[in-house]
């Protein structure tokens, strides 16, 4: 059993529509269902609160579009948790679409004591947003950052994605220096995955998606261009300004513990993984009860984490958390790579590059 604080997910399952890469467990729904959602999470937190007797120095609302929420429900949610779990210190995020965004809804969540926004952009071209279902013009996004500054909000980030329809290196550009010119503190860069049972999976031979080359080139483009404006990569997909890194988020990748809540939202506590099932009516009707998901905190599953990581894992972290040092087995399974310049192991640290960030997966799935 670990004793650092844990941090807090909630699921919020609500969107006004589904777009067409998107998988996450979310739908439509009307108001009814939001206040009896509500009721279900608020009795579920108190419940996992006498479950768990912990505190907690991170909430994140995802989704889903958590800002689907009146500002009203998000205050009571976040005021649940502070009550059972949140240290004095804490990051509250909460996912928003820009759509959703006044600055009187915003500044009600912010006096509950969300502090941290990250706004699903996804593009700056408006053409591009429109194919990505987006609703929000560029100017509507400039707009809901400048709404969110007044309101108090000091910490933003914006989701970006590569490799999207009809995206070209100008496009790219286009949308980073955007983030550059808004002052941004949090990008989080992802390559689109064409997922099972979504829209663009069902019609991928019509899409006019970039080649592998090119994603790779507007992979690594993003990286440079943003270190070279202070938003230093610290994680495959994520780059931050000094002090700005997810504190959340960098529970998972340090493979340390978090409890979900929420249709569809997963845990990691007291060695155990478990998760709540897709299912929003068993949810709020029948006190749904998580499944059961495996012992965690293997070696294995913490390398896997770690080395999604910029700095990659350590001897000196390794042997703190397992007794040992990074196996030699590991070191020489990773020779090949390092060679190749995909990965590097100095001074007992073991790394990926940022070549090897863009095959990641395999390089993992050969070496552990």
């Amino acid at each position: 059993m670990m004793t650092d604080n844990i941090g807090i997910y909630i699921h919020v399952p609500f969107c006004r529509s589904r777009c067409p890469y998107c998988d996450f467990y979310s739908f439509a729904t009307d108001e009814s269902s939001k206040k009896t959602y509500l009721s279900a999470i608020l009795s579920k937190i108190k419940e996992e609160s006498e479950s768990y007797k912990r505190k907690a120095d991170s909430l994140f609302l995802g989704g889903g579009t958590p800002s689907q929420l009146p500002a009203g429900d998000i205050s009571r949610i976040v005021s649940a948790v502070k009550e059972k779990f949140l240290t004095d210190v804490a990051e509250i995020t909460i996912e928003c679409n820009p759509y959703d965004l006044s600055y009187d809804y915003l500044r009600e969540i912010h006096m509950a004591g969300v502090n941290r926004i990250s706004m699903g952009m996804q593009s700056a071209n408006d053409n591009e947003r429109r194919l990505l279902g987006r609703r929000s013009s560029r100017a509507g996004i400039a707009s809901a950052i400048e709404s969110a500054r007044h309101a108090g909000f000091d910490n933003i980030s914006l989701d970006i994605m590569l490799g999207i329809p009809n995206q070209t290196e100008e496009s790219l550009m286009e949308s980073l220096n955007f983030c550059v010119s808004m002052d941004i503190q949090h990008i989080s860069a992802y390559i689109l995955k064409i997922e099972e049972n979504t829209y663009f999976a069902q019609n991928i031979d019509k899409l006019n998606l970039p080649s592998d080359d090119e994603v790779a080139d507007y992979y690594l483009l993003a990286c440079e261009f943003l270190d070279s404006h202070f938003l230093k990569q610290y994680e495959i997909s994520n780059f931050a300004k000094e002090g700005f890194k997810s504190r959340h988020n960098l529970k998972y990748w340090n493979c340390l513990e978090y409890l979900g809540i929420g249709p569809s939202a997963h845990s990691y506590i007291d060695g155990r993984r478990f998760y709540y099932e897709k299912d929003f009516d068993s949810f709020v009707n029948d006190g749904l009860s998580p499944v059961f998901d495996g012992e965690g905190g293997s070696f294995t599953e913490y390398a896997m984490l770690g080395l999604r990581l910029c700095e990659g894992i350590s001897d000196e972290q390794t042997f703190a958390r397992f007794g040992h040092k990074i196996p030699e087995s590991l070191i020489k399974a990773a020779e090949k790579y390092i060679d190749k310049g995909f990965m590097s192991y100095e001074d007992g640290k073991l790394a990926m590059t940022r070549n090897g960030f863009l095959i990641s997966n395999s390089i993992l799935a050969d070496i552990l």
